[in-house]
């Protein structure tokens, strides 16, 4: 006979409500661009603007028109802050994937050699980085495709060096017996890569979740599904 599943708690009945209903999230941060961001004035303005736009409508549902009206300026005057529109998504699609490429560097320096730690902590920034900048992590992962040519290629390394972090330390620590050998290493690099991804779509933290709750229950998923 199947075993009978529990019914939801009140309070997971509320939260699956909540995150159903909810409109897709807004930033979270008051600046929808990280730190290594330099660029200032109005160029930020409109990095900012099509950051907003490009995650709500798509990158080629946007017009230059829209992206001048939403920061307040002609539409001939774009163009003296940025060559072209595919230009502008190529900086931001730059910045999104080496902010999160960098970010695992960091933790990988930052935790000790054992696999499974190693593995939580890549996890956990992965998982921070769609939380801390949503808007920038929903275009980055959207509209790669977008892009063509050298910009494409550029980026894609970007995205595969990230992946090769987690792959090196699923295959080292299948090699050491930290982790099962019944999981094929290059799927869990995507599950692990697409349940970060998503929490930049559900994820507020008006769900009473918090960012550090979040990265850890998203680690032990992670170091679970390899045992």
């Amino acid at each position: 006979m199947a075993r009978k599943r529990p019914a939801p708690t009140a309070d997971t009945a509320r939260l699956l409500t909540e995150i159903v209903a909810a409109s897709p999230p807004a930033q979270h941060a008051t600046d929808p661009l990280p730190p290594r961001a330099t660029a200032g004035g109005t160029l930020r303005r409109i990095q900012a603007e099509a950051l907003r736009q490009f995650a709500a409508r798509g990158y080629h549902a946007v017009s230059v028109r829209d992206l001048a009206a939403g920061v307040g300026i002609h539409a001939s005057s774009i163009y003296a802050h940025v060559p072209s529109k595919a230009d502008l998504l190529a900086d931001l699609l730059r910045l999104g994937h080496i902010e999160h490429r960098d970010r695992l560097r960091q933790a990988l320096l930052d935790c000790g050699s054992d696999p499974g730690d190693q593995l939580a902590a890549l996890t956990r920034a992965h998982v921070r980085m769609h939380a801390d900048y949503p808007l920038l992590a929903r275009v980055a992962n959207r509209e790669l495709g977008t892009l063509d040519g050298a910009a494409r290629d550029e980026i894609a390394a970007v995205r595969l060096d990230s992946e090769r972090l987690i792959l090196d330390v699923i295959n080292r620590g299948r090699q050491l017996g930290a982790f099962g050998a019944d999981v094929d290493p290059l799927i869990a690099v995507a599950a692990i890569g697409a349940m970060g991804i998503r929490v930049a779509e559900w994820w507020t933290p008006a769900l009473g979740i918090t960012v550090d709750d979040l990265a850890d229950q998203y680690a032990t998923l992670a170091r679970n599904m390899l045992r």
